[in-house]
């Protein structure tokens, strides 16, 4: 049998192929054609959080870090109203790959951090690094994927109804006159007294509802800011994440699932 001695390994020539892939997609990649700085402006303030679909992780900032150079992110946002208790939450940074036709995936997750919060209202910050897992910040096989950085949270105590406060008055649905319901006054030392009636046969009853602007939820904001930076900036950056905060009541949660349910 005739022995090719310059015949390369099937490994090699699956890597040399893989390689051409990736240049043949830089070269495919489009120049940026404004160069200049961009400092995109975000709200500071932390925006009520309540449970969404049952209490599957759910988004509330997501940054599109397609094209990242950097293999880690720093990221900061601030908490409002965590109180210990009473509302409870926890919050991840996950990665997920987007490849049109509304297909999401999540590729990679953070451990959770459980905000337990102290015994009173506070306005608190967080930091925290990661290096995320996006292969190259980008699909070199397709360059046509998007991939977004998102912080999630879910509750672990809450909403705390007994925060809301409530009215009660008489109601009807889709009331259209009065009908069934009227007033009837008395003198009492000189003054007028009213007190309501309605029928109840006439469609109306008592009802309470919330007229409080605290709906019982914590506060969570966007992103302030997520950017990808070297490890000689950002050493502590972790697969697991690495965080830092001014909150009292923090502790380590459940090591990141991608196949913990979430929605968006």
């Amino acid at each position: 049998m005739a022995i090719n001695a310059n015949a390369l390994s099937p490994s090699l020539v699956n890597e040399l192929n893989d390689l051409k892939r990736r240049l043949a997609a830089v070269e495919r990649k489009p120049d940026v054609l404004a160069k200049f700085d961009r400092y995109p402006t975000n709200d500071w303030a932390a925006v009520g959080r309540g449970k969404v679909a049952g209490n599957v992780w759910s988004s509330c900032g997501i940054a599109n870090v397609t094209g990242l150079v950097y293999d880690r992110v720093e990221v900061k946002f601030i908490t409002d109203n965590f109180i210990k208790g009473k509302r409870e939450g926890e919050v991840r940074l996950a990665a997920f790959k987007h490849t049109g036709n509304n297909i999401k995936e999540c590729v990679s997750a953070t451990t959770s951090v459980q905000l337990h919060g102290g015994t009173s209202r506070a306005v608190d910050s967080f930091v925290m690094r990661w290096v995320h897992g996006i292969p190259f910040g980008w699909d070199y096989e397709d360059g046509t994927s998007v991939y977004t950085i998102e912080l999630q949270h879910r509750y672990l105590v809450g909403p705390d109804t007994s925060a809301i406060t409530y009215v009660a008055g008489p109601i009807k649905k889709n009331a259209t006159t009065d009908d069934g319901l009227t007033g009837f006054s008395q003198t009492i030392n000189g003054e007028t007294w009213w007190q309501m009636y309605y029928q109840s046969s006439k469609g109306w009853t008592w009802q309470r509802r919330p007229i409080s602007d605290d709906d019982g939820s914590y506060n969570i904001s966007n992103f302030h800011y997520c950017v990808g930076l070297p490890e000689s900036v950002i050493p502590e950056a972790h697969p697991i994440g690495w965080g830092w905060t001014s909150m009292e009541g923090v502790s380590t949660g459940d090591p990141g699932n991608i196949n913990d349910p979430w929605i968006g």
